[in-house]
């Protein structure tokens, strides 16, 4: 048996794709800081368009500066979130989105949408779980 029967694509076009399955694919850094709860809030967020830091600190209630500048470190080194530093006093940061960020963060806004969308039925679901624990 030709050992290329056996494989459904090409080796190279395997390691070009990258595999989330796989722990020691590189794909797995980039899923957790896409879906952390910051990553994904910041990505849906700048769908409308360039924000401040403190814009984007306002909207997203909760998050401190600390995890704020880390999230948004992390999705600029992934290539989905451009920082534009504007040489003004006091010095301002812009935060976008990056082609390849935009379109991430298209799947993710559906994500969101139909979480808020489905939330009384999954709380249903919760009290109904919770009911049923503490009645055994």
């Amino acid at each position: 048996m030709d050992i290329t029967t056996e494989i459904s694509e090409p080796f190279s076009a395997a390691v070009r794709r990258g595999d989330v399955l796989s722990a020691d694919c590189p794909s797995r850094e980039i899923l957790k800081h896409m879906t952390s709860r910051w990553g994904v809030l910041v990505l849906v967020i700048l769908l409308g368009g360039m924000h401040r830091f403190s814009e984007l600190r306002r909207k997203i209630g909760g998050v401190s500066e600390k995890m704020l500048s880390q999230t948004l470190q992390e999705l600029e080194a992934d290539g989905l979130v451009d920082r534009k530093s504007l040489p003004v006093v006091p010095p301002h940061v812009e935060y976008r989105l990056t082609p390849l960020g935009r379109e991430a963060a298209e799947h993710l806004e559906v994500m969101v949408n139909w979480i808020e969308e489905k939330i009384p039925q999954i709380m249903s679901s919760r009290r109904g779980r919770l009911g049923g624990e503490a009645q055994e």
